[in-house]
């Protein structure tokens, strides 16, 4: 079951990103694209992240002359299989280079092994237990989980991660809205998935 308050977020969401006239959609995904996706990949889009994709895709917009081809949005109907798995695992294989060539080490993980390969292999496994992040745009992801939402949106490159949004909503106006301001005190993002909340 969908949850009501994780619905209305994704929607909130996708509304405010078509309001900027940025981007493009199509028609956002069904229920049976959404079960093929998650089936394909081994995890369950959060109810607001579900709900937002449900609302309209993005499109990615093709480069200007001289630009190179980017595609930001993840392209979950019709996309590349390879390019969407190197997407998801976008924040595990970050912190494993971080592991293999400067010298990262989680405490939680108990000692580094002084072997090199040993102490990838062993970030590896710890690593397979961490919690899903599904890419949103670019390098900024959210936790996975059905039944979960307004998780805050963190931008994720190797173990320098911060925070993007205090949750899709806020993270479609920091990322997107022209009008944006500072944030201020009330912004407080609180990160709540085990080991990802602890690098930030």
């Amino acid at each position: 079951m969908i949850s009501r308050e994780g619905v209305r977020l994704g929607a909130e969401a996708a509304r405010r990103l078509a309001q900027t006239g940025l981007y493009e959609f199509e028609p956002g995904l069904t229920d049976a694209e959404f079960t093929r996706i998650e089936r394909e990949y081994g995890f369950e889009f959060a109810d607001d992240h579900r709900a937002f994709l449900a609302a309209g895709l993005p499109v990615n917009v093709p480069p200007e002359d001289g630009q190179t081809w980017s595609r930001p949005w993840p392209e979950w109907r019709c996309g590349d299989l390879d390019s969407l798995r190197r997407q998801l695992a976008w924040p595990v294989e970050g912190v494993l280079l971080d592991v293999e060539h400067n010298g990262f080490w989680y405490e939680g993980w108990g000692e580094r092994p002084a072997d090199g390969q040993v102490a990838l292999d062993t970030a590896r496994c710890h690593l397979a237990e961490a919690p899903v992040l599904v890419p949103v745009y670019a390098h900024r992801y959210v936790p996975a989980g059905r039944g979960s939402f307004g998780h805050p949106v963190l931008s994720m490159w190797q173990t320098d991660i911060i925070y993007y949004g205090l949750d899709l909503v806020d993270y479609v106006h920091q990322e997107f809205d022209e009008a944006r301001g500072e944030a201020g005190e009330s912004w407080n993002p609180r990160a709540t998935v085990p080991f990802w909340r602890d690098l930030l």
